[in-house]
Formats: structure tokens, sequence, C-alpha cells
């Protein structure tokens, strides 16, 4: 389990501005999370917090009960794989070679029998042995997005959080690639946190939804309780129409057409 309590962080000096000012929060286990609002709203260094590549100005981060801080980086890294949403690449490397540095927090770079097992499923998994020895470069969006699932999922770790994971994806990619994260969950037992910016693949694959403003949670819980006017008018500053499609409470961006 991971739980943040009364967490505070600033970029710069302690006086400067918070990006996250108190936050309390339980990540619920073998579930999507997802984190929602506007830009600058603190849900990327959320992200970063709870997995401790950015540091906290007051509070505790717990994972299995332990303060992160005090568990070492590579202990760290076998429980939790961050996929962040830029993916700078210095040199041109295969779709393979990257998904073998997803094993690097357990052999350090030596792949064992089990290592390379665990390559190949998860290139399987993403539907990418064909593309094994392809260049990065090369491949698609969606293409190259799935490679790096590959890799995230060759770490082979129980939790998986994804800062915009469909960044630069069209609807068609973006679909399989939700259905692709919610199977994580459903047929690997994975716990999933991620960014997204597109309210209604919260509102369709996430099991829980923090809705975030100016660094502070304003609503969490299931679709129905945050996908509501009152909550999104407040956390985006936008007068929003709710639907109904489904089962399930989906947004209107547009403006309502005056008669």
């Amino acid at each position: 389990m991971i739980e943040i309590k009364n967490v505070s962080q600033s970029y710069g000096r302690k006086e400067a501005k918070k990006t996250l000012s108190d936050i309390n929060l339980t990540i619920r286990e073998n579930k999507i999370t997802a984190l929602v609002g506007a830009n600058g709203a603190g849900k990327s260094t959320l992200l970063g917090v709870l997995s401790n590549i950015t540091p906290i100005l007051s509070g505790t981060v717990t994972l299995g009960g332990r303060d992160v801080r005090k568990i070492k980086t590579q202990d760290v890294a076998k429980k939790i794989a961050f996929l962040k949403q830029s993916q700078q690449m210095s040199i041109r490397i295969t779709v393979g070679d990257l998904v073998e540095f997803g094993r690097f927090p357990h052999c350090r770079g030596r792949l064992g029998q089990e290592d390379k097992r665990k390559v190949d499923e998860s290139l399987e998994y993403m539907n990418l042995p064909d593309l094994r020895s392809r260049y990065l470069d090369e491949l698609s969006g969606g293409q190259r997005q799935r490679a790096f699932i590959a890799m995230i999922l060759a770490q082979d770790t129980p939790y998986i959080f994804l800062d915009e994971p469909l960044n630069n994806l069209d609807i068609k990619y973006s679909v399989e690639m939700m259905k692709i994260i919610q199977n994580l969950v459903t047929e690997r037992n994975k716990t999933i946190v991620l960014v997204l910016h597109d309210i209604n693949f919260a509102a369709a694959y996430a099991n829980h939804i923090v809705a975030m403003k100016n660094g502070q949670i304003v609503r969490e819980g299931c679709v129905k309780d945050v996908i509501k006017k009152e909550v999104l008018n407040t956390v985006f500053d936008h007068d929003f129409h709710i639907a109904e499609c489904g089962g399930k409470n989906v947004c209107l961006y547009f403006d309502q057409v005056q008669n």
C-alpha cells in the first residue's frame, strides 16, 4: 500500500509557492487511479512524489508501511515503475534494447535467464515481437508508446505510474492504450496511477479519480462522485455539461447553444 500524509512540496526556497499543499491520499490497490486537473494543478508533481523521484518539503510517503525515503532507490524501483510524460532518448536504440532497460533494477545490466524471460513476455504482451529489432525512431507514436509500456512491464513492479500516457496519440491508439492499462489491472493485478488531461478517458476507464487544483485535492472518489458539474466547474474554471452514457457520466466541453 502507498499512502501520503500531510505532504507539501515546493520548488526553490521553502517560502516559495507550494506546488503541493497538505496532500493526504491512499492509493487503491489493484485499481486505476486517474489524476485530473488543469495545467499546473500539481498532478505530475504528485506522481513524482509518490515514486520518490520528487523530494517533499514536509509530510510522509509510505510504501508498504515504510517511509519511502528510507528505502534504497533500487528497492523502490522493484516496487514502482514510473514512465514520464516525455521520453527523451539520447541514443538510437532498438525496441528490444529499450525493454531490456526495464530489468536494470533487478540485474544491473547483466541479464540472466529470468530477465530475458521477462523481456520476451513483455514484448509478447504488448504485441511487439515483430518490432523487436526496429529502432524507436522508425515507429509510429502508438508503437513507440507500446514499447515504453513494455519496458515498464519488464520491470515487473506491482505499482505503475504513468504521466500522460495518451500524449500525442490519436483516438484509436488512445483507446487501445487505455484498454491495455485496464488489462494490466484485471489480468496482471497491477495498481496503476496515471495523469490524464482528457476527463472522459478518466471517466471511462478509471476506478478512482483524484481532482486537483492549485496543489490541493478538491475531490476524490469514484467516477460519479467526481465527474459532476459542481466539482469540475471548480477544478477547471469552466462551465461543464454532464451527460450519462452507458451508465457513466461523461463531459460535454462545448457551450450550450442558446435559442
